[in-house]
């Protein structure tokens, strides 16, 4: 029996419980912070993150399925040191090249692509339909959400939130803390962290 703890009871951790059965997983149950979510559609919520510990000792694998990047990181860095087991999840309909690489405790989800020479780090999200074209780089703890668009040579770093169908042009660089609203295009390089919205540089109050 494979057991997985995914972290995190959200519309999120459904998709990634989904992807966890594809991939082999025949229990699944979830941990949550909030002591009032009981359930998440049919998995079972068997407490907090304090529990970890004991599953870590059952021998079970764990996913986090939070999309705030700082919080996936700290609890990454927690299950890091505690020696457990993050595996990569990929959707059968995904399309991952032969030679990409993709990091610990990364998602890529249904009909994404993840092209040749690509490198994912670890804790990323490539969520539903989205492209990370030819030798992009996307840093740990990046998402790059439904129907995004990573042109080649791009370089996406830790944290960066490019949004639902946002586009990044060949050859783009992306500094941290970046946020790229939904349908944004970066176009340049971008040296200023913020939230980018429609056309580059046009930043949201």
């Amino acid at each position: 029996m494979k057991e997985l703890v995914v972290i995190g009871a959200s519309g999120h951790g459904k998709v990634v419980a989904d992807i966890a059965l594809l991939n082999g997983y025949d229990e699944i149950v979830f941990l949550d912070d909030n002591p009032a979510i009981k359930t998440l559609g049919d998995f079972e919520v068997v407490g907090t993150s304090s529990e970890i510990p004991k599953f870590v000792e059952a021998g079970a694998d764990f996913f986090v399925a939070i999309g705030n990047s700082d919080i996936r990181r700290r609890i990454m860095d927690e299950l890091e040191l505690a020696g457990a087991c993050v595996p990569v999840l990929i959707h059968p309909s995904a399309v991952v090249a032969y030679d990409a690489a993709i990091g610990t405790g990364s998602v890529v989800m249904a009909k994404a692509v993840v092209s040749e020479g690509v490198t994912v780090g670890k804790g990323c999200i490539v969520n539903t339909g989205a492209v990370v074209s030819v030798d992009s780089k996307v840093a740990d703890f990046a998402h790059v959400s439904v129907g995004a668009v990573v042109g080649s040579q791009c370089n996406i770093c830790a944290g960066d939130w490019i949004g639902i169908g946002a586009k990044v042009t060949d050859e783009v660089s992306v500094c941290p803390g970046v946020v790229a609203g939904a349908g944004a295009l970066l176009d340049e390089n971008v040296n200023e962290a913020g939230v980018y919205v429609r056309k580059m540089f046009k930043k949201s109050n």
